[in-house]
């Protein structure tokens, strides 16, 4: 057959986006190449969200939290129930690899099956490439740009680039286990949108010397024990090292959205084109959804001010 509309991307806009087509009686699947909601299955095991569960509600359907912030746990349960009661059609573990477009429809072709649709709707976030530091010893295997456990780094040496809210949880959580954390952070200060209920927290371990901070600091090499890096004064520093959590940022898949012809600002941003009245991009039948949209903005889009993406892409193709 040939769907109406086809959803790269099984995360909460992508679910929210096959809620509206189907409230819209157009005909549509999922493919996701990883877990239901996969992105936020590989968040932090403790993570806690900065927004509370009402605004993380799909199609008005209940998000019942017992904590102020809802967490991780609670989240993939709702996402979960929601897909699974209202019977989504996704298809998980499924890699999309090739789109070709016809005059009459798109051919997907992934990694297990071929797929026909008369458009697309792109909401595949951002996890998947990690910002990189682009200095020797990165692909060590203590250097990591992911962060799951604090219960791993108990009694180790610890770095941890970056001052964003999962680099200040990740130094708070590793610290409260017994590790011996220093932040190495490029800006002056810890990030200004670092949840208001945290920011104190990591304020107070690091003028009580519990954590180590440099701040206007760069990492310039990685070693099997220990780590080197220029301070605020322009000094070589060296200190012994177990791990070193780069959590730098990640940024949207920026080839895949070339492949598909999709044209991206000029500027260090990367933003990709889209007519915000229909989110339609440059290439008539490719829709955006989420935080694809910010390019390198990551923090622009996020669940609760893009599940609007939905209604809008779903009612310029009704």
């Amino acid at each position: 057959m040939t769907y109406d509309v086809l959803i790269i991307g099984g995360g909460p806009i992508g679910i929210a986006c096959a809620l509206e087509a189907k409230k819209k009686n157009l005909s549509y699947i999922i493919i996701e190449k990883g877990t239901l909601v996969n992105s936020l299955y590989h968040y932090p095991e403790n993570m806690t969200f900065f927004s509370t569960s009402e605004k993380l509600e799909l199609d008005n359907i209940p998000f019942i939290s017992k904590n102020p912030k809802p967490t991780k746990q609670e989240a993939l349960e709702y996402y979960r129930r929601v897909a699974t009661s209202n019977q989504v059609n996704i298809k998980l573990f499924e890699k999309v690899e090739k789109v070709e477009k016809t005059d009459e429809h798109f051919e997907i072709k992934s990694d297990k099956d071929t797929y026909y649709t008369k458009n697309i709707v792109v909401a595949t976030g951002f996890y998947d490439i990690p910002n990189k530091l682009n200095v020797e010893g990165e692909d060590l295997p203590k250097v990591t740009h992911y962060y799951k456990d604090p219960h791993y780094y108990a009694t180790q040496d610890v770095v941890v680039v970056g001052a964003s809210n999962s680099s200040v949880d990740a130094a708070l959580e590793i610290y409260r286990k017994g590790g011996n954390v220093t932040m190495i952070v490029r800006g002056k200060d810890i990030g200004e949108r670092v949840k208001y209920w945290v920011r104190p927290d990591m304020m107070n371990r690091i003028n009580e010397g519990s954590i180590k901070a440099y701040f206007e600091s760069e990492i310039i090499k990685v070693e099997k024990n220990k780590l080197h890096f220029k301070d605020s004064y322009g000094k070589i520093q060296s200190i012994p090292n177990d791990f070193v959590l780069a959590l730098t940022g990640y940024q949207p898949n920026f080839s895949f959205l070339k492949k598909l012809g999709v044209e991206l600002s000029e500027d260090q941003l990367r933003k990709p084109i889209y007519n915000q009245q229909t989110m339609q991009t440059n290439v008539d039948g490719i829709y955006l959804a989420g935080v694809i949209c910010g390019g390198m903005e990551t923090h622009k889009w996020f669940i609760e001010n893009s599940r609007i993406h939905a209604k809008v892409i779903m009612n310029a193709l009704n």
